[in-house]
């Protein structure tokens, strides 16, 4: 099969139709055609708005009858999708404020990951975890969990401690994990329902320091039987795989170390056999623009994920689809999977497994649960993957399985209010902030049912 480099990203693509009228605050307004990272969305929207200062936005959120927020269009669903108008917090400052007594740090809601990991490995500073691209948004991965991996470590939403956000009548909320204790787990995953979320805080840490090795070919019968000791050899541990000859094309295991020190690693792990040169997830794509392996050490943001900072990629030929199951069911779910893999692999680029710790935020799908996540990166071809996420749901649905939030699922929504015990109070807090369902769009009443 040939296959594709499969970590990619697209620049933002506009062409002109007609423009909105423009809000008597500060603001530019363009009408685009908005299209996602990967290219197979192209959003509805009939304007862009980019306001430049806290006072434009609350105005133009504040006069607007219908608006939705839009991050770095990561997401390959319609969950930030509108009819109406979107709003980008791009023009605006992206303020750093690092409080290094509190170990926490405040950013504005439009900064990328690799911006602020930057800043912060400057400072002294870490932050727990990163997913495996470093340009998307810290409040967009917030609002719909996304994770790295790590048996100990939450997803990227576990780290806030505060939030700010412009609500539907143009005011300014303010919430911290402290203050508000009951609430706080609903507003932190959000998925753009409760408004246009302005700021973060999150907690940190010294910085530190992590080495890479990759290992080849681990056989199917060794990970079921060392699963928790194979998840556990590393600060962050992912497995590579396209479901064929019942085996692990890779493991990459992430190792945290005091200073620059190389821990010794065998060549030989559980059957699997130590890679000798850097490799891509996909064996045949080069492996330049991914971080280093094979025990080079380097700071926490410039291993955990798998792609450079640096690394701006062009457009994205994917689909991409994730599903949590509960760590007990883990090598069950994962045995469902093999068993279909002569279906899943003519459609498929490379899956991910990863491991994230419970939390206990709402509306994520790690809520009240240490999970295993299974993530698929699809060819570009809807129809056919249309066809098979369903056999690959009915398989995963005896785990209680449950989609991310921003990748492409069919499951209905039924089955998801039967998995998600705090969705009624998300749906109350929504329609409090919002009675008016300004920021709600057809994703969210069709799934979340507000």
């Amino acid at each position: 099969m040939k296959k594709r480099q499969f970590i990619k990203s697209s620049t933002l693509v506009l062409a002109g139709n007609y423009l909105m009228p423009l809000m008597s605050c500060k603001t530019s307004s363009q009408k685009p055609a908005l299209i996602n990272w990967a290219g197979n969305l192209t959003y509805q929207s009939s304007a862009l708005e980019m306001p430049e200062a806290m006072d434009d936005l609350r105005s133009l959120v504040r006069e607007a009858d219908h608006l939705k927020p839009l991050g770095t269009r990561h997401s390959f669903n319609t969950i930030a999708d509108t009819r109406y108008r979107h709003v980008s917090l791009d023009n605006m400052d992206g303020d750093i404020q690092i409080d290094a007594i509190n170990q926490t740090v405040k950013v504005a809601g439009g900064i990328k990951y690799g911006d602020l990991a930057v800043k912060l490995h400057e400072e002294g500073f870490a932050l727990h975890n990163l997913a495996s691209l470093p340009h998307i948004s810290v409040a967009g991965a917030c609002a719909t969990g996304t994770h790295g991996s790590g048996d100990r470590n939450g997803n990227l939403s576990s780290a806030v401690v505060g939030i700010e956000m412009v609500t539907a009548d143009g005011g300014l909320m303010r919430s911290t994990k402290n203050q508000d204790v009951e609430l706080f787990g609903g507003k932190v995953v959000n998925l753009g329902a409760l408004g246009v979320v302005t700021s973060l805080t999150l907690a940190i840490q010294p910085t530190f320091n992590v080495v890479q090795f990759v290992y080849e070919d681990l056989p199917l019968t060794a990970l079921r039987q060392h699963f928790e000791d194979i998840f556990s050899s590393g600060y962050s541990v992912s497995l590579f795989t396209d479901w064929q000859n019942n085996r692990v094309n890779q493991l990459w295991q992430k190792v945290r170390i005091q200073g620059m020190q190389i821990p010794r690693v065998a060549n030989d792990y559980y059957g699997a056999t130590l890679s000798a040169q850097h490799l891509h997830p996909i064996r045949e794509v080069s492996a330049e623009n991914c971080t280093e392996q094979m025990g080079l050490p380097g700071a926490w943001h410039e291993r955990l994920p798998h792609f450079k900072m640096d690394f701006t990629p062009s457009s994205g030929k994917e689909l991409q689809s994730e599903y949590f199951v509960p760590r007990k069911h883990a090598v069950e779910a994962i045995d469902a999977l093999y068993r279909m893999g002569d279906d899943i692999f003519p459609h498929l680029l490379i899956s991910e497994i990863r491991s994230i710790a419970a939390d206990r935020l709402w509306l994520s799908p790690a809520y009240g649960r240490d999970s295993i996540a299974l993530h698929f990166t699809w060819k570009q071809d809807w129809p056919n993957v249309q066809k098979l996420l369903p056999n690959i749901e009915k398989e995963l649905k005896p785990f209680q399985v449950r989609p991310h939030w921003g990748k492409l699922f069919t499951l209905s929504a039924d089955y998801l209010q039967s998995q998600y015990e705090r969705m009624e109070s998300f749906r109350d807090m929504a329609r409090e902030l919002d009675p008016k369902g300004k920021f709600q769009n057809a994703f969210l009443r069709e799934f979340i049912r507000i």
